[in-house]
């Protein structure tokens, strides 16, 4: 899956949070955004899974224009800011529900997307019972469950323990292995550069800086 930003700028309130972004991202990469509070990051997100129309440019999703030859990407998993589900039903159904929607993921692929993340398939317990670390793991099982081809996850890591962690890891590199594009944003730097193949830093709304890993690693 090719995705192209071509010139994005976005407005909120008459401010400038994404100005002339140009970025390229491939299949097979994990692309880590870097920047403070209010750099763009998650807005480069949303513009990314069509929650948000750019006001200039555009974006390519293998070279067919967003809000023009589609709505929304094809093949995506998004996880932005805090997820929302129905505090009445299990973490199971609330999958099963949104899965629904498209009719793409099957039981299974909830199950195991669930596992993945260390939550019981059968645990009977309602949202409302989860606790802030497991509301973050039903979150991640959401963006990728059924292996999309895009995944946007920002700020996974947030109220996830040690042993989520490394949970968390694993899901990224199986996404990676299995052809997925990666993009993240999280505010620990050091677990950042860990996950990333490719650091793309934001001041501003715009990019300052696009660094391979290897060279990341010097900085």
């Amino acid at each position: 899956m090719l995705v192209q930003l071509e010139h994005v700028t976005q407005m909120i309130r008459k401010k400038v949070v994404l100005k002339n972004v140009s970025l390229t991202f491939d299949s097979q990469w994990v692309y880590g955004l870097q920047g403070i509070n209010g750099s763009g990051k998650t807005m480069l997100m949303r513009t990314i899974c069509g929650l948000i129309v750019p006001d200039k440019g555009r974006i390519l999703i293998n070279n067919m224009e967003l809000h023009k030859d589609m709505d929304f990407p094809p093949s995506i998993g998004v996880l932005i800011e805090s997820p929302a589900f129905l505090n009445e039903l299990t973490g199971f159904d609330n999958l099963k529900l949104i899965a629904s929607l498209q009719n793409k993921v099957s039981d299974e692929e909830i199950r195991d997307a669930l596992r993945k993340v260390g939550l019981d398939p059968n645990d009977r317990r309602t949202y409302r019972k989860y606790s802030l670390g497991m509301k973050q793991r039903l979150g991640i099982a959401c963006a990728v469950m059924g292996q999309p081809q895009i995944v946007l996850l920002d700020e996974p890591l947030n109220a996830i323990d040690a042993d989520g962690i490394v949970l968390v890891r694993n899901i990224i590199q199986e996404l990676k292995e299995s052809g997925s594009l990666v993009i993240l944003a999280c505010h620990d730097k050091e677990e950042l550069y860990s996950l990333s193949d490719v650091i793309i830093e934001l001041k501003e709304g715009k990019v300052c800086g696009r660094k391979t890993l290897s060279e990341a690693a010097g900085c």
